[in-house]
């Protein structure tokens, strides 16, 4: 007997955010997720931001949000909303005349949604949504405050005092710990960098201790405020991985996503660790959702993206087209040509542009095929 997925809370066998569900349901990459950008507003300025550069101090005028709706309502394959900033907490008008009702209409749709938050304001305004929220996702990178004092302000004009920014870390670990606790799925993602890839053990560890159900694992690649920092090799980026495997909880849920480490690789210790991933329990792999079954709208312009962090120009605007017109062209666009692969086999989409672009420039991966 089938079942329907969307009816099930989010888990390592029901991920919707993850490209190959859609490819195996409709034989083609479809549109299934929209993320929302709407806020330019954030209280921190961390040095490894995909979208510092959009980032704002007074921000202009939001769209309607019923013309969001409309657009959302024209999409009969939508399965995820994400919403993101900018902080999406900053204002609490936001939070009342955009989050809340767009929650609101994702669950009455019956479709999965998150919010991308830091945490770090009071718990009233994440109490407000919390009941109509599938996934709570936070970034954690850090393993003590005096290492989110650093990292978190590194792009800010006036950097806090220390004292302010421990109460903000503070805040975040206590207002996670009290939304695990009271039932949300908060997942932590953290970024293997130059910072992070000797302590990714510690900071699984404090993660596990918020009581997160899931620790999100991502290489950091070369955009916006972290376009000009050191990148890791991919031994650095595997050394990373494999000290994190040796130290995790395995009852942790954990999602590794935008690896640059793929089955046609003929490297012996990349298909050693994607051997491990697959074997260990509670670890999923997922394919970048960007391009593949997701856009991004900016809710001040209405353009539409394959990423929030992308370089590439708008392909559309939801003032006169729909999405699924804009994810037809991107479909046909030369750049999607180049990353259009996938390998059913091991549940594999292929790379997506950033990671071609830092590590695989020579590479063409739609002449590749698994080694199995």
């Amino acid at each position: 007997m089938s079942c329907d997925l969307s009816l099930l809370p989010v888990s390592p066998a029901n991920d919707p955010w993850d490209p190959i569900y859609s490819l195996r349901k409709y034989g083609k990459h479809t549109l299934t997720s929209v993320e929302m950008t709407v806020t330019n507003l954030c209280n921190m300025r961390c040095e490894h931001c995909a979208v510092g550069d959009a980032l704002v101090s007074i921000e202009g005028p939001k769209l309607p949000l019923e013309l969001m709706l409309r657009r959302l309502d024209e999409i009969d394959t939508l399965e995820t909303i994400s919403i993101t900033g900018g902080e999406p907490t900053f204002d609490m008008r936001n939070i009342k005349e955009y989050l809340l009702p767009l929650l609101q209409y994702a669950r009455k749709r019956g479709i999965k949604s998150q919010l991308n938050s830091n945490l770090t304001l009071d718990y009233a305004r994440y109490e407000m949504i919390a009941e109509y929220l599938d996934v709570m996702h936070i970034s954690f990178n850090y393993t003590d405050f005096e290492d989110f004092a650093e990292v978190g302000f590194v792009k800010s004009e006036r950097k806090p005092p220390k004292s302010r920014a421990e109460m903000m870390f503070n805040h975040m670990v206590e207002n996670t710990k009290r939304l695990t606790s009271g039932g949300l799925f908060v997942s932590a993602e953290s970024m293997i960098n130059y910072r992070t890839h000797k302590k990714i053990d510690q900071i699984h560890e404090l993660i596990v201790d918020m009581g997160c159900q899931r620790h999100e694992v991502h290489p950091m690649y070369p955009s916006s405020f972290a376009a000009h920092l050191p990148i890791l090799s991919l031994q650095e980026t595997r050394e990373a991985i494999e000290r994190l495997l040796d130290a995790r909880n395995p009852e942790i849920w954990m999602l590794f996503g935008t690896l640059p480490f793929y089955h046609c690789n003929r490297d012996e210790e990349d298909q050693k660790l994607l051997k491990r991933l697959k074997r260990e329990p509670n670890i999923t792999v997922r394919n970048d959702p960007d391009g593949r079954n997701r856009l991004n709208v900016n809710l001040f312009t209405g353009d539409a993206y394959v990423t929030d962090f992308s370089d590439l120009s708008t392909l559309g605007n939801i003032h006169q087209d729909s999405l699924t017109a804009v994810f037809e062209k991107w479909r046909n666009h030369p750049l999607n040509g180049m990353i259009s692969c996938h390998c059913d086999q091991v549940s594999c989409c292929g790379p997506n542009l950033l990671v071609m672009d830092t590590y695989y420039k020579d590479v063409d991966f739609t002449r590749r095929e698994a080694i199995l």
